[in-house]
């Protein structure tokens, strides 16, 4: 099975601060709902919380928390990210995505074979959460789209794919 990271995260990799996205990029939100749509998503219990505490529709909700007790209905709620992995693939699901945050990227980023990022082109000094460094000599950068911001956006960005160098 495919395991795929997604993410925006700016120049300085940051992609949040006190649990909330640092911008507000309407193309990257349709971006991610279309790369995701229809496919399990592997998020940290904070991640879903900051996404509305709420499932996101046309996906399989997979929430990963240290809690025994944590239940949220129209998720499936697992406490390893191997068991994510494990329902994944007995439900026949190719791809697995991995919607973050920080503390699963870096936990999963080893183990992934591709990453959907949106890089904002902007440093963030002030952000408390980060994506892990994508260490080009692991990842190779398969395609990029630039795109300049406008009067819906307020930073240049670009949509990329990088996969692991086998």
């Amino acid at each position: 099975m495919i395991k795929s990271l997604v993410v925006a995260a700016a120049t300085n990799n940051a992609i949040g601060k006190n649990n909330q996205l640092l911008w507000n990029l309407p193309n990257d939100l349709r971006f991610f709902k279309n790369v995701t749509w229809g496919m399990p998503v592997l998020m940290g219990r904070k991640t879903f919380e900051a996404l509305g505490n709420k499932p996101l529709n046309g996906r399989i909700n997979i929430v990963l928390t240290s809690s025994k007790f944590f239940k949220k209905e129209g998720t499936v709620v697992v406490n390893k990210i191997k068991d994510a992995e494990f329902f994944a693939t007995q439900n026949d699901y190719k791809e697995l995505m991995i919607l973050g945050g920080a503390h699963v990227y870096s936990q999963t980023i080893d183990d992934a074979d591709k990453i959907y990022i949106t890089r904002v082109h902007h440093v963030f000094e002030d952000a408390d959460a980060f994506f892990p460094v994508i260490d080009e000599q692991k990842w190779k950068l398969i395609s990029n789209e630039d795109h300049f911001k406008d009067e819906k956006h307020a930073y240049d960005y670009s949509f990329q794919l990088w996969e692991k160098k086998p």
